[in-house]
């Protein structure tokens, strides 16, 4: 390979290293967009951090097939860039922890929904249940006739 070819591929490399490290920051901010929306229950707001969640991991995706093509062209170009590399990843690293805290938000808030709408229903899931006159375990919590008039 000659040397032009050589450093031209040095250069795209940091500079697609570069991109991924501009993408998993903007990745992280989002990630904190989307704290903030689920803390607040924002609807809209949360969806627009998901829509840019979603277009920032393709981003990442792409990114990095880029860098490993680059590699695998110039494998020796990988320590120019190690040191920027190690940090993208860590910050991958913290995405994934923002990532996980605010799915466990989103789980804790659907099992809420469940539970209220599990009382609205009368088919409350912590509810014992009681025999009915058939002797039959009941565990519906709506009211029932018990004689009629």
């Amino acid at each position: 390979m000659s040397r032009h070819l050589h450093h031209e591929l040095e250069a795209a490399l940091a500079a697609v290293v570069e991109d991924l490290h501009r993408s998993v920051t903007e990745l992280a901010a989002t990630l904190a967009d989307e704290r903030e929306a689920l803390v607040a229950a924002d609807a809209l707001a949360l969806d627009r951090a998901g829509t840019r969640k979603q277009a920032l991991m393709q981003q990442l995706e792409q990114l990095d097939a880029e860098r490993m093509q680059m590699l695998k062209l110039e494998p020796a170009a990988a320590t120019q860039v190690e040191t920027r590399w190690r940090e993208v990843l860590e910050r991958l690293k913290g995405c994934h922890e923002l990532n996980q805290r605010n799915g466990s938000l989103v789980g804790q808030r659907l099992a809420q929904v469940r539970e209220a709408l599990a009382v609205l229903t009368g088919q409350g899931g912590d509810a014992k249940g009681v025999y009915g006159p058939a002797g039959e375990v009941r565990t519906a919590l709506r009211s029932h006739h018990l004689a009629s008039a």
